[in-house]
């Protein structure tokens, strides 16, 4: 069933048109007169802002702009200034302020009329509530089209026009009237762009923004309505639920009325999970239209299945052949991909629109014979009734006849599997109303005036559709997991689907599960992929056949390398070309369809095809060059990542210790760009790093890298996948490593631990580091290992073991003159004194940290020290500069993408609201934490932030969903039996009946 949207949704506010905004006479004025009245009355010429005068004279200027290009009289003037006590020269006061504001604006905008003023002549745009209205009409036609995304970023471009409070330091009773009227509007244009975000599935987003709001306008019942929803949406149903009751006992208490019907109904609808609210409403899609069956065309196959998007888009440019010379579009892809079926499939579907007949040939271009362009020539003549007689030798007579042929008719051509545009040219229909079809391996950008379509593999909903139609809906039923599993298998590729479900119904004592565990084994899948004289390896052999030397060993050793993509530069390394002929090369590759452009300067292979290309470097390349190709990969990301490392954390010695690379890495022109290749070959890095830690040779420097690359775990950019890569390394390293590599790769998993909140695992493994560290006289790890048990002391609350594990870890620091260890360190340390009561101590080894990292450069982990001195700030009472601090911090965390120390920062200034009883800015800074720190950080750190916001809730009078937060709290620290349980159990009150 469709899901309603958000309950009572309005429609965008209108408000009252302002003055009439007309261009002025004059074309030569080269600065624009504009007036903004949402926030303080202001006038600008250009980028100057003008004197507007006194008050009461800007005063008059708002009257004058909101009264929609009308004449105000006098009388009419006075009062909105001054009410109903004006002074005695009430009336030459106005016309000194009218008189002065002439003299500042441009000529004719401030006229005189029957005894009152009035503004006109105003460029378009050059009011701001002006544009406020235009961007709120057309926010509606979006909405009312269905065009949500539009719509909500024209409000959210409405709503950033407002400076403040409108009309703010403008006196009189008129102004403050007029201010309710445009804050009322502003709320209401803010509650439909909430309303919006709802629809859209954005409810996680909303909660914060929506907890700051009833907490400045708690009587507002949408805003509470809204919040409920995204609570609800969020999985927080009982958070929602005690949002109503503290608006129904906030509604009683101060205005003894009950909520709104809407309200309750709501409340309702979440009692009983009603599913209409779970999801957003979302647009149906349009029914596909019949097929249409052309006569002269390959059999369309029965159960053609998906590609709507495609088939839409191609019947497009095909229906606009008439009134142009041609309409040529061609379609490139890999073998399998099904750019015959969906050729043959558009062009059924396009026979209405051809009349006069629709040719086809295969033009045998990915085999080793292709169809001479004479010889199509030929069979097309006689096909459209030229005798055989009348058919001249010559390659280019016969293309004149077949131009001429065609002249006056609509014909559709569908030329499969092209080899080239050579061979494509003379077989192109040229009169108008005529239309080519064009599949082929190739992408063929040199074919003037093609519509060139890159056919991509099935969507995983396509692939299952189609296996489904092929084995039986009642054979994949029961299967459905292993049926998605074969699918995943074939790279939902169709023809491999194809292939893997036929087999499957020619045996019927097969299950689905059977056929998955064949092609499970990837050494033996393309083998699974045959059946008759279909086969997925056949397919890709003959595109390899056609590559140049150095594109096949390009192909062949690309391929080795795992990760979901890979960068020019990064296959520069593998193959030990310079860059420039290595992207050629790759664009080579993507021209002849065996490797995808992912994105600029970007290349994959489709799972299938790096299968081939993996046997074929097994049976063309020698070990010793498959080897050196992914060392050298690894040398590429160790030596970039540890560059990366430096430039984000100057002065820092890990990069010392490391191990030394024969190939050279990137080098980058500041922490932004380091910074940004850092995330983005995450997830390559670290698939390389996993692929590397089975061989002897490589695992030290694959275990070098993950380290190198904390930040992939730290910033909670991708902590899952950073964890499950240290776990590889190091059952590689004990079972074929010595202890100092051992030690390294149980410290790179232990860094993990700590950032993922499961802190007994991290101290295990951190002393097992000391010890390994120890044997191996490699002191960098041990002192890594001693600075996490100090601070994992902290937080188990054992302080007097963690002063000393941070004292061991300062020492070490200093012995290899690490001064960036030593001041994490100090910091930590700093934190230990603040939990026993060391305020005044605990502030000064912050502010000694935070002068290392600064006297350094380190800003990134200057923002550390600044989050450990801010915390020590707040305990010593001095809440503004601990803001400051943490401020500084949050900026910091945000521009290096730290979204972990981001969250956290931001729990640390909710606790500083707190302190100064400032719980309307504590809540959303909580909640943002909340949404920040999901799905990283860990339970505890997320109980933390749950304790402090049902502080924050219950100061701004929602007690009822601070009682949520505290439970869930409490929840979470018995479950992992942390002290904080007992203050969170003295907080939670008896449950109530609501």
């Amino acid at each position: 069933m469709d899901v309603p949207q958000a309950p009572g949704a309005p429609q965008v506010p209108e408000v009252p048109r302002v003055p009439e905004q007309r261009r002025p006479d004059s074309a030569t004025e080269s600065a624009v007169l504009r007036f903004g009245v949402l926030g303080p009355v202001r006038a600008w010429r250009g980028e100057d802002q003008l004197n507007t005068g006194s008050p009461q004279q800007r005063a008059l200027l708002a009257a004058l702009l909101l009264r929609e290009g009308r004449t105000a009289t006098a009388a009419e003037l006075i009062d909105a200034l001054w009410g109903e006590e004006p002074p005695p020269q009430a009336l030459a006061a106005l016309r000194t302020y009218a008189s002065r504001l002439r003299k500042v604006l441009d000529p004719g905008v401030l006229v005189s009329e029957s005894g009152g003023y009035a503004v006109r002549g105003l460029r378009d745009g050059a009011l701001d509530l002006a544009a406020v209205q235009d961007l709120a009409a057309e926010a509606e036609k979006a909405r009312t089209a269905g065009d949500l995304c539009h719509a909500r970023d024209v409000l959210g471009r409405a709503l950033g026009l407002w400076d403040g409070e409108a009309l703010a330091g403008v006196p009189g009773r008129y102004a403050e009237t007029q201010r309710v009227r445009l804050e009322e509007w502003r709320l209401q244009l803010l509650e439909t762009r909430l309303d919006m975000d709802l629809e859209q599935g954005c409810h996680a987003e909303a909660v914060s923004e929506l907890t700051a709001l009833t907490a400045a306008h708690p009587l507002r019942e949408r805003l509470r309505e809204l919040l409920m929803l995204a609570l609800y949406r969020s999985g927080r149903q009982a958070e929602a639920l005690a949002v109503y009751a503290d608006t129904r006992r906030l509604l009683a208490d101060e205005l003894g009325v009950d909520p709104r019907p809407g309200l309750r109904e709501l409340q309702q609808r979440i009692l009983r999970a009603d599913p209409a609210l779970a999801e957003p409403s979302a647009p149906q899609a349009e029914p596909a239209a019949a097929p249409v069956r052309p006569a002269q065309l390959p059999a369309s196959v029965p159960d053609f299945t998906g590609r709507a998007a495609f088939v839409a888009e191609l019947g497009e440019v095909l229906a606009s052949a008439e009134g142009r010379v041609m309409a040529v579009s061609a379609l490139a892809g890999i073998g399998g991909v099904g750019k015959t079926t969906l050729a043959v499939h558009v062009a059924h579907r396009a026979r209405g629109a051809f009349p006069d007949g629709q040719l086809y040939v295969d033009l045998q271009g990915a085999g080793s014979r292709a169809a001479e362009p004479e010889t199509v020539l030929g069979s097309f003549l006689r096909a459209l009734g030229t005798a055989e007689s009348a058919i001249p030798d010559s390659l280019e007579e016969r293309a004149a006849l077949y131009r001429s042929v065609l002249d006056g008719r609509r014909v559709l051509v569908l030329l499969d599997n092209a080899r080239d545009a050579a061979q494509v040219r003379p077989l192109l229909p040229g009169t108008e109303g005529c239309a080519a079809l064009v599949t082929s391996r190739v992408r063929m950008v040199d074919l003037a005036g093609a519509h060139l379509v890159d056919l991509d593999v099935m969507s995983p909903e396509e692939a299952l559709s189609l296996f489904t139609k092929i084995v039986g809906q009642e054979r994949v039923a029961s299967e459905r997991e292993a049926a998605l599993d074969v699918v995943a298998a074939c790279g939902f590729l169709p023809l491999a689907i194809r292939i893997a479900a036929s087999r499957l119904a020619a045996r019927r004592t097969w299950t689905v599960s059977v056929l998955a565990a064949k092609l499970a084994d990837g050494r033996r899948r393309l083998d699974e992929l045959q059946a008759g004289d279909l086969a997925v390896k056949a397919t890709f052999e003959l595109g390899y056949g056609q590559l140049e030397p150095a594109q096949a060993r390009a192909f062949r050793l690309l391929g080795l390398a795992d990760g979901p993509d890979i960068s020019v530069p990064a296959a520069a390394a593998v193959l030990n070309l310079p860059a420039e002929e290595t992207e050629d090369v790759l664009e080579g590759l993507v021209d002849t369809s065996l490797v995808e452009s992912a994105a600029p300067g970007r290349y994959r292979y489709h799972d299938l095809v790096r299968l081939y290309a993996r046997a074929c470097a097994e049976r063309d390349e020698p070990p010793g060059e498959r080897e050196g190709a992914l060392s050298r990969l690894l040398d590429f990301y160790l030596a970039t990542a540890a560059g990366v490392y430096a430039i984000e954390r100057p002065g820092d010695r890990l990069v010392d210790h490391l191990a030394v690379t024969e190939h050279p890495g990137l080098a980058f022109p500041d922490r932004r760009a380091a910074r940004d290749w850092l995330y983005t070959e995450a997830n390559c890095l670290l698939a390389v790093t996993r692929q590397s830690a089975t061989g002897t040779h490589t695992l030290p420097r694959a275990i070098d890298l993950l380290w190198a690359a904390l930040d992939l775990s730290e910033s909670g950019a991708n902590p899952r996948e950073y964890e499950a890569t240290a776990r590889a390394l190091l059952e590689s390293a004990r079972r074929t490593g010595g202890p100092r590599v051992e030690a390294r790769a149980l410290m790179t998993l232990a860094h993990a631990h700590v950032d993922g909140g499961r802190f007994e695992m991290a101290d295990q493994e951190a002393e097992q580091v000391i010890r390994l560290a120890r044997e191996a006289g490699d002191l960098l790890p041990a002192s890594w290992a001693r600075n996490a048990r100090g601070i994992i002391a902290l937080y188990q609350g054992r302080n007097t073991d963690g002063e000393e594990h941070l004292s061991q870890a300062i020492e070490h620091f200093r012995t290899l003159g690490d001064r960036p260890g030593e001041a994490s360190a100090l910091c930590n340390l700093s934190r230990i004194h603040l939990a026993t009561g060391l305020t005044g101590s605990a502030v000064a080894l912050a502010q000694q940290g935070m002068e290392i990292y600064d006297a350094m450069g380190n800003s990134m982990r200057g923002a550390n020290g600044r989050y450990a001195l801010g915390m020590a700030l707040t305990q010593s009472g001095r809440l503004d500069s601990a803001a400051d601090r943490l401020l500084e911090a949050l900026e910091v965390f945000r521009e290096s993408r730290q979204r972990l120390w981001e969250g956290m920062t931001l729990f640390r200034l909710a606790e500083v609201d707190i302190a100064a009883r400032r719980f309307a800015q504590a809540a959303p800074n909580a909640e943002t934490a909340l949404t920040v720190l999901r799905g990283i950080g860990g339970e505890w750190r997320r109980g933390n932030v749950l304790t402090v916001l049902g502080h924050a809730l219950t100061g701004i009078g929602q007690r009822d969903r601070a009682q949520v937060c505290w439970q869930e709290a409490l929840r979470i620290y018995d479950e992992l039996g942390s002290a904080e349980a007992a203050a969170v159990r003295e907080l939670v009150a008896p449950a109530r009946t609501v």
